[in-house]
């Protein structure tokens, strides 16, 4: 994050400032909240809920700040509530939109899942985003590699990716370069700020080649 931004990105709506930090960053690293005509604070992760955004970094820790340290109402400047839970939340929220957003990659035949296939499709150059569940073997995860260029991200469950590809379980998956594959990327960097650790890394740590 950078501090204040330039005035281009912000007149073209690209930046927000994080109530918690301070901070302007990228739309793509903040989570947006509303208001809800209650009162209630309410993750917006699509963006499209009417009312005034209320940004937080993607970080599960500075939702926890917001939360406890009433950010929220002083940035809406009005009686609202957030709930004690929101991390959990919007965590779960774009869980589901992860998934979701890499189902249709799979309908699109722009994903694919397994070891062999997602090796194919390194070796070919057809894949951009190389993404392993999080909960799969690091032996076994070794084995593949970041595409060139491309990115890399390990935040779904075995789990969690099988319902993506109507599975029980999916340890290797891979996205072609397309309308999704930035969409999946933005989703997934947001949510490894939201999951705890795992094996003492941070969840899904990013990685990408130049």
């Amino acid at each position: 994050m950078t501090r204040g931004g330039g005035q281009k990105a912000n007149a073209e709506g690209s930046e927000r400032r994080c109530i918690v930090t301070g901070e302007t960053a990228p739309r793509a690293g903040l989570i947006r909240f509303v208001a809800a005509p209650g009162g209630q604070v309410v993750p917006d992760l699509a963006g499209k809920l009417p009312g005034r955004g209320l940004w937080v970094a993607a970080d599960r820790d500075a939702i926890g700040k917001a939360v406890k340290k009433n950010a929220f109402a002083r940035a809406a400047r009005a009686q609202v509530t957030a709930p004690p839970d929101l991390a959990d939340m919007v965590e779960a929220g774009l869980v589901q939109r992860l998934v979701n957003h890499i189902a249709l990659a799979r309908k699109a035949g722009e994903a694919v899942a397994g070891f062999e296939k997602v090796k194919d499709w390194l070796a070919q150059g057809r894949a951009r985003v190389l993404f392993q569940a999080s909960d799969g073997s690091e032996r076994g995860k070794g084995k593949l590699w970041t595409p060139e260029g491309g990115r890399y991200f390990a935040v779904l469950t075995a789990e969690e990716l099988g319902v993506a590809f109507g599975r029980e379980r999916v340890i290797h998956g891979a996205l072609a370069a397309g309308g999704l594959s930035a969409r999946v990327v933005e989703e997934a960097a947001k949510l490894a700020g939201l999951r705890k650790p795992v094996g003492g890394e941070p969840a899904g740590k990013d990685r990408k080649t130049t």
